[in-house]
């Protein structure tokens, strides 16, 4: 939201509940002129013919580890890692820790607009990460390029540039109540 605010100010932004039919259903019922849907969500269901517009990182960082699907199992359980070993996307792996790292570091939850995108380019790790007031009226980025298996480095690095560029009165506003939004 704070990054189409930022891009978009004539907008009015509302917020939209439901499972995607719904989402979908205010669309088409002309509640809404347009909305933002995950595409992977949309594809899963079918629903490719209904994505207009693809956003691309250079137009609005995702949420931390976006896209990245996660298996948990117990740290002592050395049968079901072996088993869920051939699942493990070493490249997908890198790029969230990247992302979770720096996220961490900011102290981020579900309601604290931070958006960030790793990617492997050349067998470098190249992340990228924004703090934004809810409103858009905000935003704080910056991006650090490096070894990958630096990943986790790489994120803090990356914080502690945010953090002193900005993000960390952003983020105690959001904290605390007092951000714009």
């Amino acid at each position: 939201q704070c990054q189409l605010a930022a891009t978009r100010p004539d907008l009015v932004i509302r917020s939209l509940r439901g499972n995607v039919g719904t989402r979908l259903s205010k669309l088409d019922n002309g509640e809404y002129d347009a909305i933002i849907l995950a595409a992977a969500g949309l594809k899963r269901l079918k629903l490719e013919a209904r994505i207009r517009q693809p956003l691309s990182p250079e137009q609005s960082l995702p949420a931390v580890g976006q896209g990245a699907v996660g298996i948990e199992c117990r740290l002592d359980d050395a049968w079901t890692q072996a088993l869920l070993a051939p699942l493990n996307h070493a490249e997908t792996a890198v790029r969230v820790r990247a992302e979770r790292a720096m996220n961490t570091r900011l102290e981020g939850g579900c309601q604290v607009p931070i958006g960030s995108y790793a990617e492997l380019v050349n067998g470098e790790l190249w992340l990228r990460a924004l703090v934004g007031a809810p409103d858009g009226s905000q935003m704080v980025r910056g991006e650090r390029r490096g070894p990958a298996e630096q990943a986790e480095a790489l994120g803090i690095s990356l914080a502690e540039e945010l953090l002193d560029n900005g993000a960390r009165d952003i983020l105690a506003a959001v904290y605390d109540g007092e951000a714009p939004r």
